[in-house]
């Protein structure tokens, strides 16, 4: 692989994800996208031609392919460690959709085959580099609440069987709110407060069966295989504490809530599942301080980008996978509990990385 220049980098999965990885992935211009994969040839064929990709085919073309330094998994999460690892043992860096994986066990062996390879195993979200929370971040790092001590985290909805043409998999084992939305707002917590040391949690759910609202298979009813809602306290080794609710169970909508209460004042988080949005302070008066967001208002691929920065620099990317396997544990110990009713100990530990600076742009070649 070359050390100079460009990274190539190969996206495997071309499903409903791909196209928005595509688009901005194909317009950074310090990454060359040189092949899109899929069990499905044809499927991966039309996003390569979509988006100007110059090659398509199967996970072992992609795989062999020498330039290729990054590989971008966007396949279902039943498969994410098992497409990751056959990427780590081509040598290939891999940057994952999220949840990282679905047991600690298997997410233990993919970080370590990774260090022992030499290789980086990064994974989303990467909405905690976008403008939006960056400047939350560094609003509460440069004392604009004081000490932040306490968090409060909020998802409520009805579920995305309504709009999504294949909700199957997002009530499956892996799915549910806890590990399709969970991550979002979980790496933004440990962003702020560190790792978590312990979890106390209660799951439900409301219903054995779902029925799909919209496209093809509109009509059609699926098992529900895993809690619907969950509810946790949060024990951070900093001493601060944070609740959560992530729901698909309740018809009145609470999305993108984030609230970190500190010493001197309250900073209310724009939403984590997106790349913008203003951050709200309230202290001494009346009425909340307004902070505009500073940074990059690119979308999904720009954890690629910093990735392959990073690489190229030779210093750790932003969001690595010691942090995703934290937040998988924390996941996991949530489930776990939950299922228990009884407190799990969390024992992995990481360093929240360094803010981005504001003026971080992705369309602008560096290497």
């Amino acid at each position: 692989m070359s050390g100079t220049g460009k990274v190539g980098v190969g996206v495997v999965g071309a499903g409903t994800i791909s196209d928005q990885y595509l688009e901005n992935l194909t317009a950074f211009p310090d990454l060359d996208v040189r092949f899109v994969a899929d069990i499905d040839t044809a499927r991966a064929a039309s996003q390569a031609e979509k988006w100007g990709v110059a090659a398509s085919g199967t996970y072992d073309e992609l795989l062999a392919d020498p330039e290729i330094e990054i590989v971008v998994n966007l396949t279902i999460p039943a498969v994410h460690v098992e497409v990751a690892l056959k990427a780590v043992e081509a040598g290939k860096n891999v940057w994952g959709e999220k949840p990282y994986a679905l047991d600690v066990a298997s997410g233990r062996v993919l970080l370590e085959a990774a260090q022992a390879k030499g290789v980086r195993v990064a994974v989303a979200p990467d909405t905690i580099l976008g403008a939006g929370l960056q400047t939350a971040f560094r609003a509460v790092r440069e004392g604009e609440i004081g000490a932040p001590l306490t968090g409060l985290a909020l998802f409520q909805a009805p579920g995305p069987e309504s709009w999504h043409p294949s909700p199957e998999f997002l009530y499956a084992e892996g799915g549910g709110p806890l590990f399709d939305i969970g991550p979002y707002y979980l790496t933004t917590l440990v962003q702020v407060f560190g790792s978590v040391s312990r979890v106390y949690a209660h799951g439900s759910k409301s219903r054995e069966t779902r029925v799909i609202g919209s496209g093809p298979k509109a009509g059609t009813e699926f098992p529900v295989e895993v809690p619907t809602h969950v509810s946790a306290l949060l024990e951070f080794r900093s001493g601060a504490s944070a609740q959560i609710v992530f729901s698909f169970d309740s018809k009145l909508r609470r999305t993108g809530f984030v609230e970190i209460a500190g010493t001197e004042g309250t900073a209310v988080f724009p939403d984590p599942n997106t790349f913008e949005g203003e951050t709200l302070i309230h202290d001494e008066g009346d009425e909340a301080r307004t902070i505009q967001p500073q940074g990059s208002f690119y979308t999904r691929g720009t954890g690629v980008l910093e990735l392959a920065q990073a690489i190229r620099a030779g210093r750790p990317e932003r969001v690595p996978g010691e942090l995703a396997f934290h937040v998988l544990e924390v996941m996991v110990a949530i489930a776990q509990s939950a299922e228990a009713s009884e407190p799990v100990e969390v024992t992995s530990e990481f360093t929240p990385a360094a803010s981005l600076e504001p003026d971080w742009d992705p369309s602008v070649a560096t290497l």
